[in-house]
């Protein structure tokens, strides 16, 4: 008896001392104010996934498996549940913990396998953890060993913020904002010297007295356009000396103007100021924009935007729009959102709007979607019908957590699995609660792809599939495209992991950009941002409305974390592994096969031959293609516009993934490979609303289900689309190619 007490309560002592050493404070720096912030438990939201939850009722990021399931093992001891014979409770092992151990091992095993390196490596991830044990750990002891995972290793674990913690984060952060600034001389640097031999150009063909820009595809557009935007700012300057002067009240030319903006009446006009305000660009053009605030399930609050049309809709009070318990898909959210949701409460049965949700790509904002006047894909959708909600990841232009502040560092330990797995259904559910719908539309652009590639995997959050009417992936980020053996892209993956946090630190990735953001004007800034990406990322604004292009750089860059950086581009992850969702050595072996499974396809010399080997192959190949597939049944119809001068990602291999059978639960309704669009080009270039805006609209009529169809209005455009498609027949109906 006395060795069981004993026993007891070394058990207590040790989970106090866990339950401080992933606490938010120290003991000595909590008050009556902060009440409690020891940890309580570890809430697994997805097997590999745990949230740490503090006494006080708040939510800690960034906790590693390890230390996780250390937490809860020792709070089942010490609540008298019995222990097993190794050690853990067993009735305490939480149902995500015992998922992620087993997954775990799986990972561990294909990419390790059963050999003495494999066994070295072990060896070296179990020192790895010892670090843990220490919670003044130096933090280069502190992290993680970077071979644990070979597409999502863990993240480095930060405790409370201690006086010797602070002076090592204080190190990172001088050392990188010395050697982060000026690695982002040499990329200015080198962007405008590669801008010089265009200069040049330009200079001769205007002592030629010729003009440069008369080679642009679509410069007679440009000039007809600019003269409209030069005409409409005249107009409003005239209108708003007249409101002056008193000889007419403000809304008294509405009706005219409503009648030359296609029923919208802007509230905003003249000349642009070019500001970083995507709801003054949405009265431009005779719609608004309201801001929510969504709490993800690991504390962070994230911006979500409702484009709507003022004539229709009534702004929700600010407490409406206020984050809400970190809770994903609440119990009758669906009722709920049809009688007190801020959408679903002002719309009626037969003319309700159908709901969709909008990701921004990497280093951007939601707002990338609304900077093209009318011919941005989010306003050209809110004035077809649709209700349209633009998501914002964590930190955004304005870094924000439950309990976290900008300088520690727990608020930076984030990646693109993070992003996925509690950024995407945070957003998704918050739509729908405001909305009354069962699912929505999901469009997303670039990186905002990859999170919902990774958020929807059968290991991550396949059940998020079921929220989710079909997904529309424009420039699809999931193989690396040609541009990653760049100089600048190869010197970031071969410094280690220690020397990337020296370089880049624990904390936002080089926020000295955000810094010239507030200081620059937007004409400048606008202008060295084009060039800056531009040198980067291999693209050109040939087919965007140049007279637009500063404004589209006033919603990028934003902040982001060094951390996720990394998971781009360093050492480990997408830059070495060239897929979001398979290591190198698989993406090698399903080349192999597809050029294996092409060869007996075209194979015209020996016609039995080739039937013969290619029906074995089918027959052999399909099941280990479906054992190798990322997606199961729960998976949402997908559609594809791909860009096909895209040198960032390679659209085409993804589109080779399913077209050769390796997801055979996914149904891909519609797939397009426009040659001569670069990354951006999908939702910037002059005639994207022709080419990408109007299928997607069509798209998104097209796979909401027959019960959506009823209760809302048929978005214009959209009358001749099919609405007794169900989605169980939906096919890939539409692949094409699309060339200048």
């Amino acid at each position: 008896m006395a060795a069981l007490i004993e026993s007891k309560t070394e058990a207590a002592i040790r989970y106090a001392r866990q339950t401080e050493r992933l606490a938010h404070l120290t003991q000595d720096q909590e008050d009556e104010t902060t009440g409690s912030t020891a940890a309580v438990e570890a809430k697994f939201v997805t097997p590999q996934d745990p949230v740490v939850l503090t006494a006080n009722g708040g939510r800690l990021p960034a906790v590693p498996l390890q230390e996780a399931q250390k937490l809860n093992k020792l709070k089942d001891e010490v609540q008298y549940r019995d222990s097993g014979a190794d050690g853990c409770a067993s009735g305490g092992m939480r149902q995500g913990e015992q998922q992620g151990n087993v997954y775990q091992a799986n990972r561990a095993q294909e990419a390790y396998g059963h050999g003495d390196e494999g066994l070295g490596r072990d060896t070296e991830h179990a020192t790895s953890l010892q670090s843990f044990e220490n919670p003044d750990a130096p933090l280069r002891q502190a992290m993680p060993s970077s071979r644990t995972h070979p597409l999502f290793p863990p993240l480095p674990m930060y405790g409370p913020p201690t006086f010797h913690r602070n002076l090592q984060c204080w190190g990172f952060r001088v050392t990188s904002s010395i050697l982060s600034l000026a690695f982002l001389g040499v990329i200015v640097l080198g962007s405008a010297f590669t801008s010089l031999p265009l200069m040049f150009r330009h200079i001769s063909i205007r002592m030629a007295f010729g003009d440069p820009d008369a080679r642009r595809p679509f410069y007679k557009e440009e000039q007809r356009r600019k003269e409209v935007r030069k005409e409409a700012a005249r107009a409003w300057e005239r209108r708003r000396r007249r409101q002056d002067n008193e000889e007419v009240k403000l809304g008294d030319d509405s009706e005219e103007e409503a009648g030359q903006n296609d029923g919208f009446t802007p509230t905003e006009g003249g000349r642009d100021p070019l500001v970083c305000d995507v709801g003054y660009y949405a009265r431009r053009v005779g719609l608004d924009i309201e801001e929510f605030k969504v709490q993800t399930e690991d504390g962070f609050i994230i911006q979500l935007w409702h484009v709507y049309d003022p004539k229709e809709y009534e702004p929700a009070p600010l407490p409406k729009r206020q984050q809400k318990a970190a809770e994903v898909f609440p119990s009758n959210h669906v009722e709920e959102g049809k009688w007190r949701g801020a959408s679903g409460s002002q719309q009626h049965h037969g003319n309700r709007k159908y709901p969709i949700l909008m990701i921004h790509g990497l280093l951007q904002s939601a707002g990338a979607y609304c900077s093209n006047d009318d011919d941005s894909l989010a306003f050209f959708l809110c004035k077809s019908g649709y209700d349209v909600w633009l998501g914002n990841n964590r930190c955004g232009f304005n870094p924000e957590h439950q309990m976290l502040r900008y300088r520690d560092p727990r608020m930076w330990a984030w990646n693109i699995r993070q992003m996925g797995v509690m950024d995407l259904p945070a957003l998704v559910s918050r739509v729908l609660s405001e909305t009354g719908f069962a699912k929505l539309g999901l469009i997303c652009h670039s990186q905002g792809t990859t999170q919902a590639f990774v958020a929807l995997a059968k290991e991550q959050r396949p059940d998020l599939g079921r929220k989710i009417s079909v997904f529309c992936a424009l420039a699809p980020a999931v193989y690396a495209g040609s541009l990653i053996g760049k100089m600048y892209f190869k010197f970031m993956r071969i410094i280690s992991p220690a020397m990337f946090r020296i370089i880049f630190g624990i904390h936002a990735f080089i926020p000295f950009m955000m810094a010239m953001h507030s200081i620059l004007p937007g004409k400048l800034y606008g202008a060295l941002g084009y060039r800056v990406f531009s040198f980067l990322f291999n693209w050109t604004d040939d087919r965007w409305d140049q007279g637009l292009r500063d404004r589209q750089f006033q919603f990028a860059p934003v902040y982001v974390s060094a951390e996720s950086m990394r998971w781009w581009l360093g050492r480990e992850c997408f830059a070495k592994q060239k897929c979001i969702l398979a290591t190198r050595e698989e993406g090698k072996q399903e080349d192999m096969e597809d050029e294996e499974e092409d060869y007996y396809c075209n194979d015209t010399t020996h016609p039995a031959e080739k039937n013969g080997k290619a029906q074995t192959n089918s027959q052999e190949g399909q099941s280990s293609k479906g054992r190798t597939a990322w997606y199961d049944e729960q998976v949402p119809p997908m559609a594809f516009w791909i860009a096909g001068s895209d040198a960032l990602v390679d659209g085409r291999r993804l589109l080779r993934r399913f077209e050769h059978g390796r997801e055979p639960n996914v149904n891909l309704v519609h797939s397009k490979i426009i040659e001569e669009y670069e990354h951006l080009d999908v939702l910037w270039a002059m005639d994207s609303i022709e080419k990408v805006g109007k299928e997607v609209r069509d798209i998104l009529w097209k796979t909401a289900s027959p019960e959506a169809k009823e209760t809302c209005r048929v978005p214009r455009g959209c009358e001749e689309v099919d609405i007794g498609t169900p989605d169980s027949a939906l096919t890939a109906v539409d692949h094409s190619r699309v060339a200048t």
